[in-house]
């Protein structure tokens, strides 16, 4: 009798052990999965987009807390997640004719946005730091520094959202 009872109980403890083994695999793949997802497969889409110039089209095309990139009306969008200056897949292309016009003579302008949430000294950092990620980017497009212009907006944050107040602007000047 108590064979069969240490047998039952090796064989509890060994089924116990793989279904743990099992769930820990499963919640390491699931958590890649979602992060492959989130980076990529959501980033991807937006960089291509070009929303239209209405407001609300606009509103609706930014994700609540993510990082993307529109070309609107020949003006490049960059848009943050929250406190992070990263950014999105993509940008290399939607600067592509960025690119093209610094070469046709002209300049690059960036100017830097923020919502209006938090301490205003830590956004306007916050602020800077993505107009230099965007900056960055564009040099190692092969932009010359004297070919890129870092202008403060006169107005710091945006009407509208918080995802979309959260933004760099690059646009071609004189």
């Amino acid at each position: 009798m108590s064979s069969s009872d240490d047998d039952s109980q090796q064989r509890f403890a060994l089924g116990f052990l793989f279904a743990l083994i099992a769930l820990v695999i499963s919640v390491v793949v699931g958590t890649v999965v979602v992060k492959r997802v989130g980076t990529s497969g959501a980033a991807k889409p937006a960089a291509t987009a070009v929303a239209s110039s209405a407001p609300a089209a606009t509103a609706a095309a930014v994700a609540d807390d993510a990082a993307s990139v529109r070309v609107e009306n020949g003006v490049v969008k960059f848009y943050f997640a929250t406190a992070k200056a990263e950014l999105a897949a993509g940008a290399n292309e939607a600067l592509a004719d960025v690119v093209k016009g610094v070469t046709e003579g002209k300049k690059a302008v960036i100017s830097g946005f923020h919502d209006a949430t938090g301490d205003a000294a830590l956004n306007a950092e916050l602020a800077k730091q993505r107009a230099f990620a965007v900056r960055d980017a564009l040099k190692a497009l092969g932009v010359a520094e004297d070919k890129i212009e870092l202008k403060k907006p006169e107005e710091t944050t945006a009407t509208g959202s918080n995802a979309e107040a959260r933004r760099v602007e690059v646009a071609l000047g004189a």
